[in-house]
């Protein structure tokens, strides 16, 4: 399967998508990860290029066809990379699924930003201004949306995990 994380920097979508992968040994695909290899590189000069996404899909893809489960960290905030992702899983024939991380609290939301430190070497976290300031539409119905304000990471995993048909009893 194909799970897309989304959501602005500092709602904790990595982290949900990390333990996500590491709870059903899935692949973990970061757009960061794959935005500063490519920085470093010099293949793109920052992180406000499509080559990273265009890249994923190609991973995710490739992955998904030898059966492995994908989750996706990336922020998603425009429409035509959710279609884009949804066109991948198609593809690849496996199902989709679409989550995104929020933190309904502005104040907690702009002092995770603000206080965040890169656990990538050479990448340059955004501001809160710059967060604040970014596009990002609304997904459409069918979406699961998780709020790491009011809930925290265990309960937020083991819930995606229920809805994904991976639950356990334990959990």
């Amino acid at each position: 399967m194909l799970i897309i994380m989304s959501g602005l920097p500092g709602t904790g979508k990595t982290t949900i998508a990390r333990e996500l992968a590491r709870r059903l040994n899935g692949v973990f695909l970061r757009a960061d990860t794959i935005a500063q290899a490519l920085i470093a590189a010099e293949v793109m000069k920052d992180d406000d290029n499509p080559t990273a996404y265009i890249v994923g899909y190609a991973v995710a893809e490739e992955n998904l066809r030898t059966g492995a489960t994908v989750i996706a960290d990336y922020v998603n905030g425009l429409a035509l990379t959710r279609r884009a992702w949804r066109d991948v899983a198609a593809r690849a024939g496996v199902p989709f699924h679409a989550i995104e991380v929020i933190c309904s609290d502005m104040a907690e939301h702009r002092r995770r930003v603000e206080t965040r430190a890169s656990d990538i070497a050479g990448l340059v976290l955004p501001t809160w201004q710059q967060v604040a300031g970014r596009t990002y539409e609304k997904w459409d119905a069918g979406t699961t949306t998780v709020d790491t304000f009011t809930t925290g990471l265990e309960d937020a995993v083991a819930g995606l995990l229920v809805q994904l048909g991976k639950g356990c009893s334990d959990h």
